[in-house]
Parts: structure tokens; sequence; C-alpha cells
């Protein structure tokens, strides 16, 4: 009998081979559903025709009462909704492959808050640039990851993947593979083509990747093997916060948040949300939309300054 752990391991390396999706999006996959097998062992479940109607929603109801990892309340609704999503994919596959099992549809996603979006005004942009010593490689670096990221919404996972040959500092444009391997076009503004220029000249390694990392001390790690890794999604986290509390900046600041910082600053400049989508990468308009709340309170601020300012000068006129 084929069982649902063996069912999951050929739905992730489907993932991983056919649909091409980052590791990362498989790791998280596997997570979930590994906890809904787990789920359904304890219930006594083995076989796919077994899942009903009834049982999903018993597993929805365990989701919402798990508890998080303080152990003193239970995970959120968007993780929890996570979990679903990814059984969702998986039943969906189920069906595909003409195996007896309930239809995606017949999961619900719960309702959950809207989606808060933090972001950096200019003032605080300029302060968190200002902060990297270029009087070191180290410093140097850092600003280029800084101004790379505003200047191109990249995602962490793919600012740490680049490669020195994939970027193109004379045409200000390269192209970049992100989630799903669906590949977008990204633009460079002056001040990261300048950082990059900068950082780009100050190395002295032989390392593919377009950034690496560098000792405490500030000196540069020569590297000689081409095939060094370069530097880790949790070091531009660390050397991000790092810069945000130098600079006084009491909100959370995240290499995600550099990403909303250019999304906005593009609407609120007039961009059209279509062409901010394709520059973020994003599949569908829907989770571009998150930021249409920014737009409208900047919308709000306009009329708040330019509306009803001929009545009011003919009135002073009366």
């Amino acid at each position: 009998m084929t069982t649902i752990n063996s069912l999951i391991t050929d739905f992730l390396e489907y993932m991983e081979i056919e649909r091409g999706s980052a590791l990362s999006s498989v790791a998280n996959y596997d997570r979930y559903l590994r906890r809904f097998a787990g789920y359904l062992k304890q219930n006594q479940v083995e076989a796919p025709e077994k899942i009903d109607k009834e049982l999903l929603r018993q597993y929805h109801l365990w989701l919402h009462r798990l508890p998080d990892a303080s152990g003193k309340e239970p995970i959120s609704k968007v993780t929890a909704n996570y979990h679903l999503i990814a059984l969702r994919a998986f039943l969906k596959y189920l069906n595909k492959r003409d195996i007896t099992a309930p239809s995606p549809e017949e999961i619900e996603l719960a309702k959950t808050d809207e989606r808060q979006i933090s972001f950096l005004d200019d003032d605080e942009l300029v302060l968190l640039l200002s902060k990297p010593n270029l009087g070191t490689i180290q410093g140097i670096r850092d600003r280029a990851i800084l101004d790379l990221l505003f200047s191109t919404g990249l995602r962490i996972s793919e600012l740490t993947n680049l490669r020195r040959d994939e970027i193109d500092l004379d045409r200000g444009e390269f192209s970049v593979k992100g989630k799903g391997g669906k590949v977008r076009v990204v633009f460079l503004d002056h001040e990261a083509k300048e950082s990059l220029s900068r950082y780009l000249s100050s190395r002295q390694d032989k390392s593919e990747f377009m950034f690496i990392s560098y000792g405490h001390s500030n000196k540069s790690e020569i590297r000689m093997s081409k095939s060094e890794s370069g530097i880790t999604p949790r070091s531009v986290q660390r050397m991000i916060h790092k810069y945000a509390r130098m600079a006084g900046l009491t909100k959370k600041v995240t290499p995600h948040v550099l990403r909303h910082s250019f999304a906005t600053d593009l609407l609120m400049s007039g961009a059209d949300i279509r062409s901010v989508q394709q520059l973020l990468g994003h599949s569908s308009i829907t989770t571009t939309q998150i930021y249409t709340h920014v737009t409208d309170q900047h919308l709000a601020e306009v009329h708040q300054a330019f509306h009803g300012r001929r009545r009011n000068s003919s009135q002073d006129k009366v």
C-alpha cells in the first residue's frame, strides 16, 4: 500500500524537478505536509482514500489550536493558512495522478487581517544608507547591497544567489530568476551602479558570487576558489538590522522592508500597479495590491493639500 509519507515525498520531488520550485519552498512544504501526515497517523489514517471532508475540517480546527514556538499562544492564522495552502497543492497533485483523495476546493482558508506593509520614508532611507563605513571593504559591500535592494526590489534569496557575470553595469540592468523559476528584468539606478562598481573594483578574490563574506577584522578574506559560496541571507539580515540600529530607526528593518520601500516609492511617484507587479516578479496582481492602501494614503494627502484651493482663494477676495 502506498503511504501518505511516500506520496508526500513524490510530491516534493515533483515540486523541485518538474515545477522548478525554490528549495526553500520545497523545505517549507515538506514541514507543513509532514505535520499533516503526523496528524493522520494519530487518527490511524494511512491511505489518501481514507481522507474525507470531516477529517479535513478537524485538521483545520487542530491547526488553529496548535501552540506556536513560545508554547503560550496558538499559531497565527497566516501560519495555519500556509499549512492549508501546502495541503491544497498536495491534494491537487494526487487528483492529477488519479489517486483517490478529496478535492482541493474542500479546503477553505481562514480569513486574516489585512496585511500591513512596513517601508522606509526618504529620511529613514538616507539615514540607513549613510551608516556603512566606505573606508572598509565590508562597508563598501554593505552599501552596495543596500543600494541594490532599494534600486531593484530583489528578494533576499535572489540577491545572495547573484553571480558577478550576471550584472551588466554598462546597461544598468540584468535578469534574475525569481519564485517558480520565473525570469524578470530589474534595473539599476545611478546610486546602485556606482556602489556596485566601487565594490567590484575593491575585490581581489576569485569567487563567482556577487557578494561574499568577510572576517570580523574588516579585512578582505582572499577567496581563491570560484565555487566559494556567497554571503548568506542571515548575514544580510543581521547587517541591515545593525545599520538600522545605528541609524536610530525604531521600526524593524529587513531586506523585505527594502523591497516594500522600492515598490511604494514607485507607486507614490506615479508608476502604475501593473508595471510594479512585473518589476517585483509577482505572479498575480492581487499580491501587488497589498500596496494599495499606501497609495490611497498618498492620494489622501494630495487631496488635503490641493483640493479646494481655488474656492478658498475666491472666498478670501469676497
